[in-house]
């Protein structure tokens, strides 16, 4: 019988779900949803550092009116310290952009529920070794710096999918408002949350072995927002 000291067992198996993650890697599908010209674009090259949108035309004022919501997908391979991830964009151009809005989600939901569906049958096969995970993992939904909180259309999207995804609101073009009508409009974009029970993603608390630099990021990020819901 091997002793404690011997490097095998469940006392490793952290460490080897480690090994083999970093190796076969990791997959993350990021849905980003907003109407058209809120910077959607602009902010996905920044946080990858490509330039992703490089085909996209812009369309006409005409088209715009009677433009139906797409589903378009772009793939990055990213490496890290050794851990491959490969993310995967679902773009929506389209939403929200027609006279009539009343149906805008519903491609976008149907989308988010297939990839469930897909998964769970491919969970449920016998051959599970090669599965792939097209799970919608985040949305990052855009918000009009224009209005005075959540439109309709933001509520009934939201309420759809808060339960299926994890919704990141943001509100675009902050740089364009003065500090005190951001301060303002992230009071009222929370507090129309709170009221239709929307739930969006929390921070979630630090593990005990992050770096401490980490930890003051996470506390930072923190307190800003403590004193926009409370403030």
């Amino acid at each position: 019988m091997p002793g404690i000291g011997n490097e095998i067992g469940f006392a490793t198996l952290p460490q080897h779900v480690h090994r083999k993650y970093a190796k076969k890697g990791f997959d993350f599908t990021i849905m980003v949803v907003g109407e058209s010209g809120l910077g959607k674009s602009t902010l996905i090259n920044c946080l990858f550092l490509a330039d992703l949108y490089k085909g996209r035309k812009t369309v006409n004022v005409d088209d715009l009116v009677e433009r139906t919501v797409e589903i378009q997908k772009k793939q990055l391979d990213i490496l890290e310290k050794g851990i491959k991830l490969k993310v995967t964009i679902i773009d929506t151009p389209g939403y929200g952009d027609a006279i009539n809005t009343k149906n805008s989600f519903h491609l976008v939901e149907n989308y988010v529920d297939d990839q469930f569906n897909q998964y769970f049958k491919d969970e449920s096969g016998l051959n599970r070794k090669n599965i792939v995970d097209n799970r919608v993992h985040c949305c990052l939904y855009f918000i009009s710096p224009l209005g005075r909180g959540l439109t309709q259309l933001d509520i009934q999207f939201m309420k759809r999918l808060h339960q299926k995804v994890n919704i990141i609101p943001i509100i675009s073009k902050a740089d364009a408002l003065t500090p005190n009508e951001l301060h303002m409009l992230k009071k009222k974009v929370m507090r129309d949350l709170e009221e239709q029970h929307i739930s969006i993603f929390r921070i979630p608390e630090c593990d005990s072995d992050e770096d401490e630099e980490f930890r003051r990021k996470d506390r930072e990020i923190k307190f800003n927002k403590f004193k926009t819901d409370d403030a």
